[in-house]
C-alpha cells in the first residue's frame, strides 16, 4: 500500500497516513481528494495521492515549547553518544545530579555509557573531572522529524 499525504483545511502538511486510512477518510467525508492518480479507482472514489481535510486542525503544539523531555528523546538528540567519553551510550546522566535537586529536564541530562554514569556518580562534570563534550540542549519539534 502506498502513503497518502493529509493536508490541512489550510493545505499545509500534517501527516502521511496508509491508502485505506485515507479510503476511510473520504468515505466519512472527513477528507476530500486533493490529487489523485489518473484513471484508477477504487469504488466510487478516485485513488488519492493528497487528501485535504474538510474541518481546520489546531496543530499549534508543534510550534510551541518542543517536545517533552523523555529518555528516548535523549539518547536520540545525542545520537547515542555518551557525552562524557563518546563511546556508544545506553543511559542517561543528570549534569546536576537528581539528588541535589537536579530534574528531567533537556538542559541537564545527556547520554552516557554506563561506566562514565558510574563513575561520575552523585557529582557535577566538574566535581567529577569529567567534561561534557557536548552542550545540552532543548531540541524543537523539527529536529525529531
Amino acid at each position: 500500500m502506498s502513503a497518502v499525504l493529509v493536508l490541512n483545511a489550510d493545505c499545509g502538511p500534517l501527516h502521511r497516513v496508509s491508502l485505506r486510512h485515507a479510503i476511510r477518510m473520504l468515505f466519512r467525508q472527513v477528507a476530500v481528494v486533493h490529487e489523485a492518480q489518473p484513471d484508477a479507482t477504487i469504488g466510487v472514489f478516485p485513488v488519492p495521492t493528497v487528501v485535504r481535510l474538510v474541518s481546520y486542525v489546531v496543530t499549534r503544539w508543534r510550534f510551541g515549547r518542543g517536545p517533552g523531555w523523555s529518555r528516548t528523546g535523549v539518547l536520540a538528540r545525542d545520537k547515542r553518544t555518551c557525552a562524557y567519553c563518546g563511546a556508544p551510550a545506553t543511559t542517561i546522566d543528570h549534569v546536576f545530579p537528581r539528588s541535589r535537586g537536579g530534574g528531567n529536564e533537556w538542559l541537564n541530562t545527556v547520554a552516557a555509557c554506563g561506566r562514565c554514569n558510574n563513575r561520575k556518580g552523585d557529582r557535577t562534570p566538574a566535581e567529577a573531572r569529567m567534561p561534557l563534550r557536548v552542550t545540552p540542549y532543548a531540541p524543537a519539534w523539527v529536529s525529531f522529524a
